[in-house]
């Protein structure tokens, strides 16, 4: 009776280590991929918002009154990035583009615009960040998951073999003690 509860327990212990193998993982699921984003900065004053999006050499400008959020497209804007004065081109869609003469490198840059609307004429300022090439980190205890469900199924072995060892030299005593009793 002691043998079978034995061997239920070790089982039992053995169990949880049985993992799922590739491809077959029941687990958490992985986090969902992210896209990288775009650097941008926004700059705002009691009369526009400035937003403005970095996508290689291109630099995308929106530009909107700030009471109203209404697209300003006949505005004139005059940019200085990083000490380097720039001439935005309005476009059809609202949105003003600069072309870059080479990609920024990864920094913060300082951001100037004299925004003229009509009567109206502002300065916004803002910092632009562009940061470096994003490295694909491999995924975090991937090899870990691995190696703990590998060490769990050695020791659940283990238990077993040592219990199997154990009941055996058990039943070997008790089978002696039986068999040597009084005639």
């Amino acid at each position: 009776m002691k043998t079978t509860a034995l061997l239920a327990l070790a089982l039992a212990l053995v169990a949880p280590a049985a993992h799922a193998g590739p491809g077959h993982d029941h687990g958490e699921a992985p986090p969902a991929a992210t896209a990288h984003a775009l650097p941008r900065f926004a700059a705002s004053s009691d009369l526009f918002e400035l937003v403005g999006v970095l996508d290689g050499k291109t630099l995308t400008l929106y530009l909107d009154r700030a009471a109203t959020n209404e697209p300003r497209p006949a505005a004139t804007v005059e940019l200085e990035l990083g000490g380097r004065p720039l001439k935005p081109q309005a476009q059809a869609d609202g949105s003003y583009t600069v072309a870059l003469p080479a990609p920024l490198e990864a920094g913060v840059h300082a951001v100037a615009a004299t925004v003229t609307d009509g009567d109206d004429v502002d300065l916004l300022a803002a910092e632009l960040d562009v940061h470096g090439e994003a490295h694909d980190a491999p995924a975090a205890g991937a090899t870990g998951q691995r190696w703990g469900a590998a060490a769990g199924a050695v020791l659940g072995l283990g238990l077993l073999l040592g219990l199997g060892v154990a009941g055996r030299k058990a039943l070997a005593r008790r089978r002696a003690a039986g068999f040597g009793g009084a005639a």
